[in-house]
């Protein structure tokens, strides 16, 4: 287990998001902006919406966006379509590809809020469990297994209550469904986790909280509230609402 100073850095408070900039998004399909610089925007991606378009929808953070005659605007990264939060977006080319090395480089910082069922046995830790792709006729899902991609994650308790736990976790690489198979695999299944754990009438309760991102002209950073039904969920674990 591994001490991190920067966990002791006091938390900025809540802060509402901001009417989207003019022109970025489709008539009637804006997303709330957690932050906007000339060179990038980070959204606070609703859970439910997908970033890229498939085969089963077509509405997505990507077809929202309004194409520049130059190209762009580009994700610089992805969340799944069941998660919340901070989701950041290239304005430029430039800046996309700086973003995009500050990822390859591990010079992101990703945490995550998460209600989990049951309680780990320990208040923080570290997972490394390779995860890889299965695939069968009903569909797909991420499964350890040592031929798969490193993934590793730290984590700590927040809060119990009532059975579950509040964690935060910093994911140390971004492997598809990482943090939910993470979780499920120390035996605490995010609340309402079809795939891995069992559904619920709130959602899934993972949130992208905050991103910070050292470039070579700024450093981004930016938090996303809960979602309402994790809110009142949070309230119940110790979370104090500070907006």
């Amino acid at each position: 287990m591994r001490n991190d100073r920067r966990r002791q850095r006091p938390a900025k408070p809540e802060q509402s998001p901001s009417p989207a900039p003019r022109g970025l998004f489709y008539l009637g399909q804006d997303l709330p902006v957690l932050l906007e610089t000339p060179r990038f925007l980070v959204l606070n991606k609703p859970a439910g919406l997908a970033v890229h378009p498939g085969p089963s929808t077509q509405d997505s953070v990507e077809t929202r966006l309004v194409t520049h005659p130059r190209g762009g605007p580009w994700l610089a990264h992805r969340l799944d379509a069941d998660t919340s939060g901070c989701l950041l977006i290239a304005r430029r080319k430039t800046a996309l590809l700086e973003a995009q090395a500050a990822f390859q480089n591990r010079q992101v910082r990703k945490l995550y809020w998460t209600i989990v069922e049951g309680t780990p046995p320990e208040n923080e830790g570290e997972i490394s469990a390779p995860l890889l792709r299965q695939s069968n006729p009903s569909g797909w899902r991420m499964i350890v297994d040592p031929k798969g991609d490193a993934a590793v994650t730290r984590w700590r308790v927040l809060g119990r209550a009532n059975g579950r736990s509040w964690l935060e976790l910093e994911l140390l690489t971004g492997r598809t469904h990482q943090a939910r198979l993470h979780c499920a695999s120390l035996g605490t299944p995010i609340v309402g986790d079809r795939l891995y754990g069992k559904s619920d009438a709130s959602g899934l309760h993972l949130l992208a909280r905050s991103l910070h991102i050292p470039l070579p002209e700024d450093t981004l950073e930016a938090v996303a509230p809960p979602p309402p039904a994790m809110a009142e969920a949070l309230k119940r674990l110790g979370w104090k609402d500070q907006s």
